[in-house]
């Protein structure tokens, strides 16, 4: 049975230019933003949408989404660390880390992204987007939610190339060897659940159905009608649904989550998914506006 195992050890690196190497995990972020930018971009022209409104809208995502994610790592997982001293609270902020008992520093990347943070960093940006360019709310996280998983899907990969967020133990013929020190047991490397693999395929799905939605759906029934609330309801309820299920073959990411029934992910993910319910809900009232 061990034969079956896949033996996971990619190089961290896509490619190198000299002394600039591309990760696996920047190339995999790129390329669900550039997706998803292409996507809704099509969708905005579909509801002749101004071209000038489109053009900010890819800078609010990205920048809401890297802000929310780090700041919810931070927040969410690791405050003992981030909160509590000035090193801390710029690593925070700056992609550097610094040396130990001493100021100097190295580059390394934010290094700790939260989805629950990306979550709501990208609510934050949106509002800020749509009363900047004076178009509902709802309709622009509707259009953009088509898009998210998509996104959430490729992030997950990046999170499989670099064999971090790693599942459990487990004798699972499809297991995956992860060559991390996360992945030790008593020093030994053990087979575990490709978490993030299930992640990606799980976030692929929500995106195609959600495609579904509004390429066949959209004008038979007011409910899968952008602006009411329903994509970006569904959006979050399906991808936090399986994320709070998922959570229970996947390894803790922080010490202080070893004593908890419910680990900080299924915790943070029950707002959303009652938030998610209440705008799928929503939109399938016939008294909800248009």
């Amino acid at each position: 049975m061990t034969l079956l195992y896949i033996d996971w050890q990619p190089s961290l690196e896509l490619f190198r230019i000299g002394s600039l190497g591309i990760r696996w995990y920047s190339a995999c972020w790129c390329i669900g933003l550039i997706l998803a930018y292409l996507i809704v971009m099509k969708i905005y022209k579909s509801q002749k949408i101004e071209d000038e409104k489109f053009e900010p809208l890819f800078f609010y995502c990205f920048v809401g989404i890297i802000v929310g994610a780090r700041l919810g790592h931070c927040v969410f997982y690791e405050p003992g660390y981030y909160l509590t001293s000035t090193k801390g609270f710029i690593e925070m902020l700056l992609p550097i880390r610094f040396l130990p008992d001493s100021w100097d520093w190295v580059y390394r990347g934010y290094e700790g992204l939260a989805s629950h943070g990306g979550t709501i960093g990208i609510i934050v940006a949106m509002i800020m987007y749509a009363r900047k360019v004076n178009i509902p709310m709802l309709h622009v996280i509707d259009n953009v939610a088509i898009a998210v998983p998509l996104v959430a899907a490729f992030i997950r990969l990046g999170n499989l190339m670099n064999s971090e967020i790693i599942g459990n133990v487990t004798d699972v013929p499809w297991a995956f060897i992860f060559h991390s020190n996360e992945a030790l047991v008593n020093g030994q490397l053990t087979p575990r659940h490709p978490a993030q693999l299930y992640e990606a395929i799980a976030y692929l799905v929500i995106f195609m159905v959600q495609l579904l939605f509004f390429l066949n759906k959209q004008d038979k029934e007011l409910r899968y009608k952008p602006g009411r609330g329903f994509y970006f309801g569904f959006c979050i309820t399906t991808i936090f649904v399986f994320r709070f299920f998922i959570e229970f073959l996947k390894k803790e990411q922080v010490d202080f989550e070893q004593n908890m029934v419910l680990d900080m992910g299924q915790l943070l993910s029950i707002p959303f998914c009652l938030l998610g319910a209440y705008l799928m809900w929503r939109a399938g009232n016939n008294k909800a506006t248009n």
